[in-house]
């Protein structure tokens, strides 16, 4: 006995059998999370300021003071519950930089210091570096070569 579909018949079982989009809370949720997350890097930005830190020295303090919550949360198991919550919210800012060092950290701790931590450690964020870095020289070179630059 053969069994035949059409296409109009699969897509039919497909539509049924595939979740429903959730876009509209999963951006809503991004904004609310990716904007709580800034606000406290602001509030920490003036209150650094506050104690009595310029601000260049606050920002830079603050960017500190990110990655280490970020890398904390991560250790505690509490940054991917708040990524479900936030999803891209949670990878825009710094802290996602800091989780995506810290969790592959944690993963390949146990193959040991050198071949494990230190060879994993970037394994999700060393191409955004690299990328990062290259975009940023070719845009200098561009920049210079333009006569914008100085």
């Amino acid at each position: 006995m053969e069994l035949t579909v059409t296409q109009q018949e699969y897509s039919i079982m497909v539509d049924q059998a595939s979740p429903r989009s959730r876009i509209v809370r999963d951006c809503i949720g991004a904004f609310i999370i990716g904007g709580l997350i800034c606000t406290i890097g602001q509030l920490m930005t003036d209150a650094y300021t506050l104690i009595g830190y310029d601000i260049k020295d606050s920002r830079c303090l603050t960017s500190v003071t990110l990655v280490f919550i970020g890398a904390l949360l991560t250790a505690l198991g509490w940054y991917d519950n708040i990524a479900k919550l936030g999803g891209a919210g949670t990878l825009v800012p710094i802290t996602g930089f800091s989780n995506a060092v810290a969790s592959p950290a944690m993963e390949f701790k146990s193959e040991g210091y050198i071949p494990g931590l230190g060879a994993k450690m970037f394994i999700i964020a060393g191409p955004v570096i690299v990328y990062g870095t290259v975009a940023s020289v070719v845009y200098g070179i561009l920049l210079l070569l333009s006569g914008a630059a100085g």
